[in-house]
């Protein structure tokens, strides 16, 4: 099979998105299938055999960290030219619209995955009046679609009560043997402490932007000298963030990757997590394979990762008090030994070879979906000649 993957964001990028795809793609070169990738044009023209076609990109002036490849007609050029059996449209917003659009109008059976909240993230930019109108866009998109994909069972209910078409759950994966404990370092260790190794870390590992809500985590800092926290990432608010947390026992990073990311994860004591905007959040799982709880804002895609008192903690979101009380119950030993062990073991029973052999089942169901749809077609079409 040949599979085209129009994508908003792929390598040299890092992302949860980023990281499914890669896997994806391992997996489906190992079954010999032949992948395009069709993406922002950001020099990568290769990865593990799949042929990456780059689209021209811009800046957005209100998130200059990142390179967006708005909606063209290259994208038809390039389907045409490779000539796919289907079109996987990953995160359709801007270049994928493109995706969408021509993958109908070329009659190619057509798979759309919803990665990204962005009717959410509009309460972060005080654009809240207008989410009615971004869930239409977004309904209209994947739509057109023979088959939608998300990442975990609380988002399927929320795009099923919005009507969107025949949605199934894409499940979530960690590199197990990659995120592991063996990989504490006490040098990462006192890097992300800020030369205080003895007191608690916590670590954030993310983009840094309005809808993560990492200022929250500040009165922690605010109310313990003995915490330190690490943020790891990049991304449109970072500076914003630097002044915020000035004065506090708080290490900036900035992007980490392979090795070091591996290390920070596991030189730490806790993963912080205070978004609620999250499809699924990756973080966790890499970090739980890391050996670590995770203290997180509840949400219908965390609390189905995490479960309070036995593989993390759980939090009232926006609730100071009750983010305190999570950490403090961090300082019992014998309930944090529970919470490591049971984090790993979690995270073991999630490797990437399962949601790889689904995204293939997927493109097989969309396959006959989309036959069994231009069946329908053909028999509607003669019944009207008929008549």
């Amino acid at each position: 099979m040949k599979i085209a993957i129009i994508t908003e964001t792929f390598l040299p990028s890092t992302d949860g998105v980023v990281t499914r795809l890669k896997e994806a793609i391992t997996y489906l070169r190992k079954q010999e299938h032949e992948v395009v990738v069709i993406a922002p044009d950001l020099g990568v023209k290769e990865y593990e055999g799949a042929v990456v076609e780059g689209v021209k990109t811009t800046i957005m002036p209100f998130y200059k960290s990142k390179e967006f490849s708005m909606p063209q007609k290259k994208v038809k050029d390039l389907l045409e030219k490779h000539d796919p059996d289907l079109v996987h449209v990953v995160n359709p917003a801007l270049v994928g619209v493109s995706g969408v659009y021509y993958a109908d109008k070329l009659n190619y059976p057509l798979i759309a995955s919803y990665h990204t909240h962005v009717p959410k993230y509009l309460d972060y930019y005080r654009l809240y009046p207008f989410k009615p109108l971004v869930w239409w866009y977004f309904r209209k998109l994947h739509n057109y679609a023979d088959m939608n994909l998300c990442t975990s069972k609380a988002i399927k209910k929320e795009l099923d009560e919005k009507n969107f078409y025949n949605v199934s759950v894409w499940d979530r994966g960690v590199a197990v043997d990659h995120y592991h404990p063996h990989h504490k370092n006490a040098e990462m260790r006192m890097r992300l402490s800020g030369g205080k190794p003895e007191n608690k870390l916590l670590v954030f590992v993310g983009r840094m932007a309005p809808e993560k809500e990492i200022e929250k985590i500040k009165p922690l800092l605010e109310a313990r000298d003995d915490l330190s926290l690490a943020m790891v990432g990049d991304g449109p608010v970072k500076d914003d963030l630097e002044k915020t947390f000035a004065g506090t026992n708080t290490v900036f990073t900035g992007l980490l990757h392979g090795e070091e990311l591996a290390q920070a994860f596991s030189s730490s004591d806790a993963l912080i997590f205070p978004s609620v905007t999250e499809t699924l959040g990756l973080v966790i799982l890499e970090a739980m394979a890391s050996g670590l709880p995770v203290i997180a804002a509840k949400s219908g895609p965390t609390m189905e990762q995490v479960e309070d008192g036995t593989n993390g903690l759980l939090f009232e979101n926006e609730n100071v008090n009750s983010m305190i009380e999570a950490i403090n119950r961090l300082e019992d030993e014998e309930l944090y030994s529970k919470l490591c062990k049971n984090a790993r073991e979690e995270a073991e029973k999630h490797s990437w070879q399962k949601p790889s052999e689904q995204i293939l089942d997927y493109y097989y169901e969309t396959l006959k979906v989309f036959e069994e749809s231009q069946t329908k077609s053909t028999k509607k079409s003669k019944v009207k000649v008929t008549e």
